[in-house]
């Protein structure tokens, strides 16, 4: 059977995820989610690099990034239903990509960004094929294994020349171009924006088109998208492909946000974190990436300034309430706060 046009009736013949309204929404209702919402939180995030200073644009910096890697993460555990605990390691990567062009080969920051992209995506992708013997539990290790490995790779003696070592690489921060008036800080920060407006739509875009059907088909229903002749094989791999490079695209942001790449920066905890943001926003979603980022961003320091003492704790029962009280993350508890609007008013 003929793979192309597969994809479409696949979808038709799954049945939705729960994490998927079973209805569609009112067509008003659909354009505000698909173009003013994201128009209206553009404009929030312009606006904020004129609003913050300092450090408090350093943080929302990171946040984009880490919203970044984390719609990367999603589009390969949420909407294609493979776990990974070693996407540390890709974010890793793309950092080091960045920090290695700018130090060594002088390339611009601008220019980095997709290189890391491309070096992550084709990692990940041959990661993928040998990995798509494994499922469940058991590709969880082998991306965990490479979580914990990863760090260890980039002290490596003989790449030391490249990666420094155990030191590290240090970087410039960015000036403003064209002469505009903003500082490094606000520069860097817009500059991030630009880069998650532009990833995120491409995101939206993949996970609306036939490939991201045929991605949650074989999430959903396995075996049904199999007999209808997709290839489940070549969809995975290019799912950990570019889930791989989101990750990158946002470890190279990261790098040049931090001015500082070193081995001990992306411990296994990073990898962690990327899938406790997921959970926290909303799996199989994609702006739950943006709930997912603050929270990683910034509970870890609210939980230090309640307890000094045992900060993890804090993180931990904080984490279990917010699994309690929105089991579908943050999307799934908007989503039924929707619901029971559309309800009422009928």
């Amino acid at each position: 059977m003929a793979r192309t046009g597969v994809a479409v009736p696949v979808a038709q013949a799954v049945t939705p995820s729960p994490s998927e309204p079973a209805r569609p929404a009112p067509r008003h209702a659909s354009a505000w989610l698909r173009w003013g919402l994201p128009l209206l939180l553009t404009v929030l995030a312009v606006a904020l690099a004129f609003l913050l200073k300092g450090y408090q644009l350093f943080q929302g910096t990171m946040v984009l990034a880490y919203a970044i890697a984390l719609l990367g993460l999603n589009i390969l555990t949420g909407y294609n239903g493979q776990i990974s605990l070693g996407h540390g390691a890709f974010f890793a990567l793309g950092a080091y990509s960045t920090g290695v062009l700018m130090e060594h080969a002088s390339a611009p920051y601008w220019a980095t960004i997709p290189a890391a992209g491309v070096v992550c995506l084709v990692v990940g992708y041959l990661f993928g094929r040998p990995a798509l013997k494994l499922e469940g539990l058991y590709l969880a290790l082998a991306t965990f294994a490479l979580g914990i490995a990863m760090p260890q790779l980039l002290k490596y003696k003989h790449l030391e020349q490249w990666t420094g070592g155990v030191q590290g690489i240090v970087l410039m921060k960015p000036d403003a171009p064209w002469g505009l008036p903003l500082t490094q800080d606000q520069w860097v920060y817009l500059f991030a924006v630009i880069v998650t407006v532009v990833m995120f739509a491409l995101g939206r875009n993949l996970i609306a088109s036939g490939s991201g059907r045929a991605l949650r088909a074989i999430r959903d229903q396995p075996l049904a998208a199999q007999a209808l002749g997709v290839n489940s094989s070549h969809y995975k791999s290019v799912a950990f492909g570019i889930s791989a490079a989101y990750t990158g695209v946002a470890g190279a942001l990261f790098a040049i946000a931090v001015q500082f790449v070193s081995p001990d920066s992306f411990t296994m905890f990073l990898s962690i974190s990327f899938l406790v943001g997921i959970v926290v926003g909303g799996v199989g979603t994609v702006y739950g990436a943006l709930f997912g980022a603050v929270f990683i961003m910034f509970v870890p320091n609210v939980a230090e300034q309640i307890s000094k003492a045992a900060p993890w704790a804090v993180y931990g029962v904080v984490l279990i309430l917010i699994m309690f009280v929105m089991p579908g993350g943050v999307m799934g508890l908007l989503r039924t706060l929707q619901t029971r609007l559309q309800k009422d008013t009928r």
